[in-house]
């Protein structure tokens, strides 16, 4: 029987259990946890005992992964080797916060100039938090990142994570070629204290690029030298220097680090300026632990390997189509769109490493929201609906508001709350003793109670950890980046290619002069040439 088979096999016999059934044994709480305790995060819980895998489903998960080479392929990622075949470049985001020893890449020590450039991040940081570099208006009170896709969610997401850890300029984001987005941002702020900077390792990403004029022709009303104020992080300086970014300004990252996976690097930098170097080596730090635990553990004691295997179970296995990331704190609002990128993006494929089709489903559809908002959201869905979605809770055991603790106690209660609620659900018989007590009869008390009934029976994970701090938050953003890389070497996918987002951006470039009116719309669907007429008719 292969793997796969194997795996079938577990999902027939748990189609009669329910979850609440394995927990006749008193020791599954422990025995389906995960821990990694380390003194820069504290201790980090991974608890995957509210799903319907019993220890003969893990035993062949786990299997499934040695069988897929996952030991080999990790080791290959860490030591530089090519993984990413179709682009033919190494992986190594991980050398970006492993500061110590050295990696050679085609017998080339790659480290120095990895930290070369964090120096020079952080010498760039220093001087412009303690105001010796400044704008043309005084110190600089305000830092404008303009990027897309990996250049501005990594960013984006942990400043609001580590708002507590801010004590440097006020930091924005632009991503979106909508005017209406980098409009909104600039309005309000000072340009003559206002620091740019410019995401785009090419420097030609059509929007990144397009906001990145908008904003120097903005600052350029009132600043005689905009460009003293810009900063670049790309690998193209003779670009930047047309732009008439200082090369001193200018902080570059190799091919073989991804868009998605590069805010441990220059695309950093914002975050760097806002939380300081100090914060951003513990957030480094916090990453390199997760990184040694992934490449030491055991599987069956190994977090991001366990965190996969149940997201294999769920999507490729039982076939759930979508994932619900469902973090209980407000300042994780943006993981969610972060990890739909990074799980999407990365795993969101239909052929194999060898250009095979796959056969079984590619990565699921990510979704979520920070609880105790999801609940009034779509939670509705998660407890009655009719799609099973599995779902991942995030919780710290302390929040960065002592005198608020008592609003905290009320949303972890919420969070356990919902993943009890999940497992156990609300039988036939329970809802009709509640409507009874509620003083309904009959035909109307059954049709009541109906409406009342949880299936339960849908599971969960939950991650517990102590406090989001910067070293947390790397931990976790490592935790989810390993996850991604384990699902796709089982499913023996590319997980650091993005083929899938070329088709619309070549159409666009195509599309631009007949939206413009200066080519006529011919040749394209009948659909698109209508809409185009209609735009041209209201007058865009």
């Amino acid at each position: 029987m292969d793997n796969w088979a194997a795996l079938r096999a577990c999902k027939q016999a748990s189609a009669t259990r329910r979850i609440t059934d394995l927990f006749d044994d008193p020791a599954r709480a422990a025995e389906f946890l995960v821990t990694l305790s380390d003194a820069a995060t504290g201790p980090v819980h991974f608890d995957y005992s509210k799903t319907n895998i019993d220890a003969e489903t893990r035993a062949a998960l786990i299997e499934l992964a040695e069988a897929s080479g996952l030991e080999s392929r990790r080791n290959a990622m860490f030591s530089g080797e090519k993984i990413n075949v179709t682009e033919g470049r190494a992986v190594l985001h991980t050398a970006l916060r492993n500061l110590d020893g050295s990696l050679e890449v085609e017998g080339e020590d790659v480290m120095p100039e990895v930290r070369a450039t964090l120096a020079r991040m952080e010498s760039f940081a220093r001087d412009l938090r303690d105001g010796r570099i400044r704008g043309a208006g005084g110190r600089i009170t305000d830092v404008v990142n303009i990027g897309i896709g990996g250049s501005d969610l990594g960013p984006a997401m942990a400043a609001i994570a580590l708002a507590p850890f801010h004590d440097g300029p006020r930091c924005h984001f632009v991503s979106n070629v909508d005017g209406a987005h980098i409009h909104d941002v600039l309005d309000g702020i000072d340009p003559e204290t206002t620091l740019v900077i410019v995401a785009s390792k090419t420097f030609t990403t059509v929007e990144t690029m397009t906001n990145a004029e908008t904003a120097r022709a903005w600052m350029a009303r009132t600043v005689r030298d905009p460009a003293r104020q810009f900063v670049a992080l790309s690998t193209a300086q003779d670009k930047t220097t047309a732009f008439g970014i200082d090369p001193a300004r200018v902080f570059g990252f190799e091919d073989w680090v991804g868009g998605r996976y590069s805010m441990w690097g220059p695309i950093g930098l914002s975050l760097m300026i806002a939380i300081g170097p100090m914060n951003f080596h513990a957030f480094l730090k916090g990453a390199s632990v997760m990184d040694q635990h992934f490449l030491t553990a055991d599987f069956a004691q190994n977090m991001p390997v366990m965190l996969a295997l149940v997201g294999v179970w769920h999507r490729q296995v039982l076939g759930h189509p979508t994932r619900a990331v469902l973090p209980y704190d407000q300042r994780l609002a943006r993981l969610p769109a972060y990890l739909q990128q990074l799980e999407m993006e990365s795993n969101g494929k239909r052929v194999a490493m060898d250009g095979k089709e796959l056969e079984i489903p590619s990565g699921p559809v990510v979704f979520g929201e920070p609880g105790t908002n999801g609940q009034h959201a779509f939670y509705q869905l998660i407890h009655q609906g009719t799609d099973i979605v599995p779902c991942e809770f995030l919780l710290a055991a302390k929040s960065h508001e002592p005198a608020l603790a008592h609003h905290h106690r009320l949303l972890a209660a919420n969070c356990l709350a919902q993943a009890e609620a999940l497992m156990t659900g609300r039988s036939l018989d329970e809802a009709k003793a509640l409507m009874k007590a509620k003083g309904f009869k009959g035909a109307e008390l059954l049709m009541q109670a109906k409406h009342r009934v949880f299936p339960g029976n849908r599971p969960s994970t939950t991650l517990v950890y102590p406090q989001l701090t910067p070293a947390m938050l790397g931990a976790i953003v490592a935790l989810y980046e390993h996850r991604v890389f384990v699902e796709g070497v089982v499913l023996g996918i590319n997980s650091f290619d993005q083929w899938g987002v070329e088709l619309g951006k070549e159409l666009a470039v195509q599309l631009l002069p007949m939206v413009e009116g200066t080519k006529p719309a011919e040749g394209r669907d009948g659909s698109t040439q209508a809409l185009i007429s209609a735009l041209r008719d209201m007058g865009i």
